[in-house]
């Protein structure tokens, strides 16, 4: 079966839009012109909306098994759709981890049940994320892990991490890692800055953060590893991975929405839904973070989708749990608050959002060209609403962007050839 696109645009590599349209194949784009003279089986007008390839987010939390209150493979994917994301891979902080063959193997059929989206899932680097016993890191990559993490905690110790890092080296995989010292945490549930002062809330040092980095660097450069840090979020973390990066090491990092957005100064109560981990930071943090995207210190943006069932955000900073939701505001959000401020050019988000992503982790998605599979989301970047968080597909309601006035929706998102999102009035 053969669908055409139509009158679509698309950006140029000098930020530039151009007429096209785009026939689809078997999942796989094999043709992009101006005009497309075959004939279709089926037919989508674009309605001269920008078409970018589908967007890839390495960092979500989809909470099944175990979670399913806050979130499910089914709802997660949804909210993925609706944001235009076409490939998301699900972090091991569910129960059971997938830190073995057969929890990885059921990991697998339920997404293959339930997903309307590419889900890759990471194993985990330890069993049960103790940060004791290392999983089969060559048996699960083998098995298809995307990666191995322990995300949502620090690996404490620096030999539990080198031997990970050897046997990932090994077999050709990532070690990506939530960075944390929890020595150096104490306690604290936001930012240890003005505003943990201000509420009389617990703070985090930023040095709990950038320490655990530069160990892992050098422990990455002895063990000739791809090391990839996850929701880099202070500007000694950027300094230390720029420093990294000059020295040839295999690092590259990501950066959330909400800490390129959101700096400690918009907490102006004890509003849990800005409570997330690593925290919002100093404005000179924040200032590091963009400066780090814009230089190539940090590779590509990943949201961190974190839901929670709402009664439990409803405790405060103290007794709530850490994460926000993201998959459905990242873009309006960023094309919004850094492209229609002349932060990044348009090339420069989607990119971000999409090549960068693909490029760090071999993946054979992330771009629009013949021959590529026909992961391909489309953006009126007219449309004008506030995000509205109960009109999420996600069970989470968790955000600080509740409210907000933004520009530029997702109105359909096709994963390989499949449309697994349409806005209702694009049709």
């Amino acid at each position: 079966m053969k669908t055409k696109l139509t009158n679509a645009k698309r950006l140029t590599s000098s930020n530039e839009f151009v007429n096209c349209e785009i026939l689809i194949e078997d999942g796989k784009i094999i043709k992009i012109a101006s005009r497309v003279a075959e004939q279709a089986d089926k037919t989508i007008d674009a309605k001269n909306n920008l078409v970018s390839p589908g967007f890839i987010d390495v960092h979500i939390h989809l909470r099944e098994p175990g979670g399913e209150y806050k979130e499910t493979i089914a709802t997660g994917t949804q909210s993925a759709a609706r944001g235009g994301y076409t490939t998301v891979c699900s972090m091991p902080n569910t129960n059971p981890v997938p830190d073995n063959s057969e929890t990885l193997a059921q990991l697998f059929h339920k997404v293959k049940e339930d997903a309307v989206v590419r889900v890759l899932p990471y194993a985990s680097i330890t069993k049960g994320l103790k940060g004791e016993e290392r999983t089969n890191i060559k048996e699960l990559f083998e098995q298809g892990a995307f990666a191995f993490t322990d995300d949502g905690v620090g690996i404490q110790t620096a030999n539990q991490m080198l031997q990970a890092m050897k046997e990932a080296a090994a077999c050709g995989a990532a070690i990506v890692a939530h960075c944390e010292d929890n020595s150096l945490v104490y306690g604290g549930v936001t930012h240890d800055g003005e505003v943990s002062k201000r509420l009389n809330l617990p703070g985090i040092p930023s040095l709990s953060e950038s320490v655990q980095i530069a160990r892992d660097v050098l422990l990455a450069e002895a063990a000739d590893c791809h090391y990839h840090v996850c929701h880099v979020s202070t500007k000694e973390s950027v300094r230390v991975i720029r420093d990294a990066k000059k020295a040839g090491i295999k690092v590259t990092a990501e950066v959330s929405p909400h800490h390129l957005l959101l700096n400690e100064t918009d907490i102006v109560e004890n509003d849990a839904n800005f409570k997330m981990n690593p925290p919002l930071r100093g404005i000179d943090d924040q200032e590091a973070l963009i400066e780090g995207l814009l230089d190539g210190t940090i590779d590509f943006i990943a949201t961190d989708h974190a839901p929670h069932a709402e009664e439990e955000k409803a405790n405060g900073f103290i007794e709530a749990p850490f994460g926000i939701v993201g998959l459905e505001t990242a873009f309006p959000l960023l094309y919004t608050h850094l492209v229609q401020k002349n932060v990044l050019s348009l090339q420069e988000l989607v990119d971000r959002m999409t090549k960068k992503p693909a490029a760090v982790f071999g993946l054979p998605y992330g771009t629009l060209e013949e021959g590529a599979p026909a992961d391909i989301t489309i953006v009126d970047l007219e449309k004008t609403a506030k995000i509205d968080r109960y009109q999420f597909a996600s069970k989470g309601k968790n955000t600080p962007f509740h409210g907000w006035e933004v520009t530029g929706f997702p109105v359909m998102t096709i994963v390989a050839g499949k449309v697994v999102f349409e806005e209702d009035n694009h049709a």
